[in-house]
């Protein structure tokens, strides 16, 4: 089946084609189809391969059901990598050789491109007495400042960056420093941040009581409950960061509490994990399953949903046990609960299909009868797996007693009791980036629609970068139906349009029919009032969620991205020949420090008067680090000849403030830099407005350019891989619209 939008297809070639040494691989995405089909149903008896193979191969192909990532990409391949998409690592021991071990299995972990998640919780506190030493503790922080070290360095090795999830209770005596870590924009980039709040945390905030902060049952310190929430939504007010885990509901709704104790999340927050545990995941695509879009009375078929969910837990399933896992433990605790995670993308076209505004109380109703049906179906296809595969090893009656079992109906209970259950914990949804691009730019997962036009900028292989237009795919449908028509305001509302308390409604909907947990960004206005945004996240409480994500844009988190294409700088007019330099120059040098290095850039640049008009001549970079000497000579080369030869700079500019680093750049100012090039760019930049001698140290004042009155808002953050200003916040998880690329940490 080909793919029929051009992300798509530019999805599949970049992300999940295999492509083997010998040339030869998939040739298209049915034999992507194909090879995924064949690997999962190899776990299948002989005589039933054939079969499964080919429903497998059927249900991928035409995108109704679309495994995770890993799966798509690894799958059949005969890489060494796992296809399970995140893990939880062990518990943290309290000492210094078993800290290192657990950093070890880490990075084992993310080297076959898995993420993590940790409690650090059980590191006792900075300050706190090593008896035997005679030393005092650094504190779970700097430890986990080891953590990010390793991820650099082990994403620098592969092409996927790494991804974590840190965790600390909200007792432990340094949470207050775990709330402010991510102020200091050099600190902790490689994590997602989460607090574990508990159910008597809660308690005391209402009451409006004190609440003790303590670790081995020794009080460090008692501070008012409403303070220490305050300062949790304050930071994550401005910065987006830490986010909420109600870490008491996590366990009280867990299928097996009476097994495993969690206190971590994977880096995306939908997957509640025991130590050692490990998410699985797929999703169904609703929107494929609407099979009259825009019609009335349409809704999604219950015996179709029903097919494909089954199809879909035994694929997953068979997944358990062929794919390879970083460390014996996971495998062990893989394989003793057979956790899955089946979810969900599409469901905010699927509704737009059935004439329903994504957060309305129709919509809710309809969201809430498809989940229904995905959980029965779900379980009764682990029952019938068990009957003709055995339980899960973990497996106890006493699991029809936990309250997402509770909630089935008699037919569904009765069939589990007779068979047990073939996986512990079956649904979670989880952020759908690049599979839902790769469906045709299907909304994501649960989340509403974030932009339905936009466009991308696309690097060519000559270095020259092309636009293409993106639709969302409901968009796109609508148009095909009736032409130029303007589709209605009212049901093509978007994540910027829906209210905090229409996030909030779905996400708690959605959560009552999913047993493990939900990735969702909560987006809020800008001008949002700190109390109101507070709020946010006590009814988010209120209603039942297990934790929540926040997104408000502002200096520090970005704003939304651009839906105009950029416009392209005219050819400037140029001299033939550069004029004679004079034996005398004035100029301005300005200081330029830079994270991660020891010596601050020196950039001089001197004037000359050409034709009666003071203008940039040429520019010279100097610093004591030797490792920048052979790209900055040859930068003050090119940039000086192109300064001599007159004309608009401003494309000068322009071309180094796209400069990205792939490691990651740096906030000046209250606004990211994407990398010392594009600082250099800025520097430039001011100096074009400003032909004063003296030294400005940066962070340097940059005026804003003025808006158009129906431009977009300034753009957030630059991407890391294409360098595109604008990155989003959906799904607890940095995504670029552009490119397709998107990251959980």
């Amino acid at each position: 089946m080909p793919l029929e939008v051009p992300i798509a297809r530019e999805i599949w070639e970049a992300k999940y084609r295999f492509c083997a040494p010998d040339s030869s691989g998939d040739a298209d995405f049915s034999a992507t189809a194909a090879r995924v089909a064949q690997a999962v149903a190899a776990n299948e008896k002989p005589a039933q391969r054939k079969v499964w193979e080919q429903r497998f191969a059927e249900a991928i192909e035409t995108l109704t059901f679309i495994p995770a990532g890993r799966i798509l990409a690894g799958a059949g391949t005969g890489r060494a990598v796992t296809l399970f998409n995140c893990f939880v690592m062990g518990t943290v021991p309290d000492n210094l050789g078993g800290i290192f071990l657990h950093l070890k299995e880490a990075a084992l972990t993310m080297q076959q491109g898995g993420g993590v998640g940790m409690d650090f919780s059980t590191i006792r506190p900075k300050g706190a007495a090593v008896k035997g030493v005679g030393a005092d503790a650094s504190g779970p922080l700097s430890f986990m400042d080891c953590w990010d070290a390793m991820c650099r360095t082990v994403q620098s090795a592969g092409a996927r960056r790494g991804a974590m999830m840190g965790c600390l209770r909200i007792d432990h005596p340094d949470v207050l420093d775990f709330i402010e870590a991510k102020r200091d924009p050099a600190r902790l980039r490689n994590f997602n941040l989460s607090v574990l709040v508990t159910d008597a945390f809660m308690a005391a905030l209402d009451a409006g009581a004190d609440w003790p902060l303590q670790f081995g049952g020794e009080v460090y310190r008692t501070l008012p409950a409403q303070e220490l929430w305050d300062r949790l939504m304050r930071a994550t007010y401005d910065y987006a960061e830490p986010g909420v885990i109600f870490v008491d509901r996590v366990n009280q709704a867990n299928n097996l509490t009476y097994c495993e104790t969690i206190s971590a999340s994977n880096p995306c927050g939908e997957q509640m994990l025991p130590p050692y545990g490990a998410c699985l995941l797929g999703s169904i695509n609703l929107a494929a399953l609407v099979e009259r879009p825009f019609q009335p009375g349409v809704d999604i078929d219950p015996a179709r949903l029903e097919e494909v969910t089954t199809l879909a837990i035994r694929l997953l399933d068979n997944v358990i046990d062929i794919t390879g896992y970083p460390l014996p433990e996971q495998e062990a605790e893989a394989k003793a609960k057979r956790r899955i995670g089946l979810g969900i993308t599409g469901l905010a076209d699927a509704l737009l299909f059935c004439g329903l505004a994504y957060g309305s109380p129709a919509a809710v109703e309809r969201m809430e009868q498809w989940l229904a049906a995905i959980r029965r179906a779900a379980y009764r296809a682990s029952a019938l797996l068990a009957k003709e595969k055995g339980p899960f090893p973990c497996y106890d009656p006493a699991i029809l007693d936990r309250p997402g079992l509770l909630a089935l109906d008699d037919e569904t209970r009765g069939l589990i009791a007779r068979h047990g259950l073939r996986n512990g914990c079956l649904t979670s949804i989880a952020p759908t980036g690049t599979t839902s691009l790769l469906a045709g730019n299907v909304s994501s997962g649960i989340e509403p629609v974030f932009a339905y036009h936009y466009t991308r900028r696309i690097l060519q292989p000559d270095g020259t970068a092309r636009f293409e237009e993106v639709d969302d795919h409901a968009l796109r449908v609508w148009r095909e139906l009736n032409g130029d028509s303007p589709p209605p305001e009212d049901l093509f509302v978007s994540a910027q349009t829906l209210a905090p308390a229409d996030h909030v409604a779905m996400q708690a909907a959605a959560q009552r029919l999913i047993d493990s947990s939900i990735s969702k960004t909560v987006n809020c206005p800008e001008d949002i009032t700190f109390e109101a945004f507070s709020d946010v996240y006590r009814e988010g409480y209120r209603q039942g969620c297990k934790g929540m994500t926040t997104y408000r844009p502002n200096a520090v988190t970005g704003s939304v991205l651009s839906t105009e294409a950029p416009k392209v700088p005219e050819a400037a007019p140029q001299s033939i020949a550069p004029p004679p330099r004079d034996p005398v120059l004035h100029g301005t040098t300005y200081k330029l420090r830079w994270p991660g290095s020891a010596h601050a850039l020196y950039i001089t640049i001197n004037n000359a008067e050409i034709d009666g008009e003071l203008r940039p001549f040429e520019i010279f970079i100097n610093s004591k680090n030797m490792d920048h000497y052979a790209w900055s000579l040859g930068l003050t080369r090119m940039i000086s000849a192109v300064f001599r030869r007159g004309g608009d700079l401003n494309f000068v500019v322009e071309e180094l403030q796209a400069v990205f680093d792939p490691r990651g750049g740096a906030w000046t100012n209250g606004r990211y830099v994407p990398s010392i090039l594009a600082a250099i760019g800025d520097i430039i930049e001011t100096h074009l407005r400003q032909f004063a001698p003296g030294q400005i140290d940066l962070p340097l004042e940059l005026e804003q350019p003025t808006a158009a009155p129906d431009s977009a808002p300034p753009s957030g953050p630059c991407c890391p891989q294409c360098g595109t200003p604008g990155m989003i916040r959906e799904e607890g998880c940095n995504k670029c619209l552009p490119c397709g690329y998107s990251k959980c940490g």
